[in-house]
């Protein structure tokens, strides 16, 4: 059984920020399950389903990005899952061009508050994770506008295919592991012109 969690902000005024970009991939593969998350545990909205032949809880945290581990962190405890293997965080990423990805087993929280929380509450930074592309911020720019604002012309549909691949690497890590994931997945994509 795994756990694909995707951060995010609960309220609607947050759907379609580059800080939602994990509850969008989220919703993807919702899609390719013809589900909707319809139950809450452990303080996430969730759906259950079969993805690539194993048993999948789908979360969003409704704790608020900063405080994502404390939803993550219970329902691994409650399902007795092995957080390095078993959880997947999926997750906004600015250090990235919009619509790229990035799957990684480990690592620190280069400064994403989410994903803090998680290693707080999980004691150490050895899940797996699939960053989101969403840009680099503009000089002079606040970073917390940034991160809640929409995406803009060309970058509403190079996100779109950042979604579809984070979705694909989900399936892949699943059906092939994590190292095929990344062997697969953490190329740099040609941004067509």
């Amino acid at each position: 059984m795994y756990i694909i969690a995707g951060l995010g902000n609960p309220e609607a005024k947050y759907i379609g920020t580059r800080h939602n970009s994990g509850f969008a991939v989220i919703d993807k593969i919702c899609d390719k399950l013809n589900t909707g998350l319809n139950g809450t545990e452990q303080r996430a909205a969730v759906a259950k389903g079969i993805l690539a032949g194993e048993k999948v809880i789908l979360a969003k945290p409704l704790t608020y990005m900063n405080l994502s581990g404390e939803s993550i962190g219970a329902l691994a405890n409650y399902y007795k899952l092995d957080h390095t293997e078993e959880v997947i965080v999926i997750y906004d990423d600015m250090a990235l061009d919009v619509g790229q990805i990035r799957v990684r087993k480990s690592g620190s929280a280069g400064g994403h508050n989410g994903i803090k929380n998680i290693i707080a509450h999980f004691g150490d930074d050895k899940f797996i994770r699939i960053r989101v592309g969403v840009g680099e911020k503009p000089k002079d720019y606040d970073q917390v506008d940034f991160v809640l604002g929409h995406f803009q012309g060309e970058d509403k549909v190079r996100i779109e295919e950042g979604y579809s691949l984070a979705a694909e690497a989900v399936e892949c890590i699943i059906s092939e592991g994590v190292d095929a994931a990344m062997n697969k997945y953490n190329k740099k994509k040609k941004i067509t012109e």
